[in-house]
């Protein structure tokens, strides 16, 4: 009998791609994953790995013993959803990612609601960037996943998981309270061309599309500040010591504290889930689901 710990350390070594990352991963050290991969070789009597240069390779044995344990563990997986099926509560534990204001703005209310229809429902929260988020639901670290997504912009597929849409908030030039109002969308975007910026850190899906939207106005943001969170940059905004984009959700439903100008083409954002498909019909991730639409629902009313 293949131990279903090993073959999950081997998928994780497919998706992940170094045994340091697996045991990052997976909590262990490199050491005891090398030793229980060794060990799976040995129950199935066949090498699956070969070593490249400080790396590994799959042999062809391997790639094939990858693609069952795949099935297996999805089949593992709706097995447990099935029992939780036949129970008349919902219970065990969903481990949520999130991103920032999602995490600002729809868990507590969403969080609330959940304790007191189900509460026997567990959830934990971690805050993680989306690309992240999306490579821990495939591999079993969250069960649910919220990202968000900017126009014109797609974030990678992965047939493993489903795509719930959530809602859309709106994006909007922000400036300092009091700021010199400016009819057209497009005068106020060229107007803050000689302003210190905040965006988020280079590389992040929020910053690409910031870029490109000034570009396409005609200039390149001068960036003073590069900041992840969208805290701090509502208080260097309030401040007047920088201008920036910031979407709806970012204000929890409250009044907003600096002032906020449209956009050339109004764009909105959209928030989505992902879990996995073999899991998505959980009663857990069920309710967990349509307790974060309530809360949406009611943040941003359509």
């Amino acid at each position: 009998m293949l131990d279903v710990n090993r073959l999950r350390m081997l998928v994780e070594l497919s998706r992940r791609g170094t045994l340091s990352a697996v045991a990052d991963a997976l909590s262990y050290s490199k050491a005891t994953v090398s030793q229980q991969l060794s060990a799976l070789e040995r129950e199935v009597g066949a090498p699956l790995l070969r070593r490249v240069g400080r790396g590994v390779q799959f042999t062809p044995q391997g790639n094939v013993l990858v693609a069952e344990a795949v099935g297996i563990l999805d089949q593992l997986e709706h097995a447990q959803v099935a029992v939780a099926e036949s129970l008349t509560e919902v219970t065990g534990t969903v481990r949520i990612a999130v991103f920032q204001t999602a995490a600002h703005a729809l868990l507590p209310p969403a969080l609330l609601a959940l304790q007191a229809q189900h509460p026997a429902l567990r959830v934990d929260v971690t805050e993680s960037d989306p690309e992240t988020s999306l490579v821990g639901v495939a591999s079993r670290d969250f069960d649910l996943m919220l990202a968000e997504q900017y126009p014109g912009r797609t974030r990678p597929i992965n047939a493993d998981l489903d795509r719930v849409v959530l809602t859309h908030d709106t994006i909007a030039l922000a400036r300092q309270p009091g700021a010199r109002p400016i009819a057209d969308a497009a005068a106020a975007l060229w107007a803050t061309r000689d302003d210190p910026w905040v965006l988020e850190p280079a590389g992040t899906a929020s910053r690409a599309w910031a870029e490109q939207l000034c570009r396409t106005a005609g200039f390149e943001p001068d960036v003073h500040f590069e900041v992840a969170d969208l805290t701090t940059h509502v208080r260097l905004i309030r401040a007047g010591l920088a201008v920036g984009l910031l979407p709806e959700l970012v204000w929890a439903g409250d009044a907003p504290t600096v002032d906020l100008a449209p956009l050339p083409g109004a764009p909105r954002r959209e928030i989505f889930s992902s879990a996995r498909r073999v899991s998505a019909a959980a009663p857990s991730i069920r309710a967990v689901r349509r307790a974060l639409v309530e809360a949406a629902s009611v943040i941003l009313p359509d």
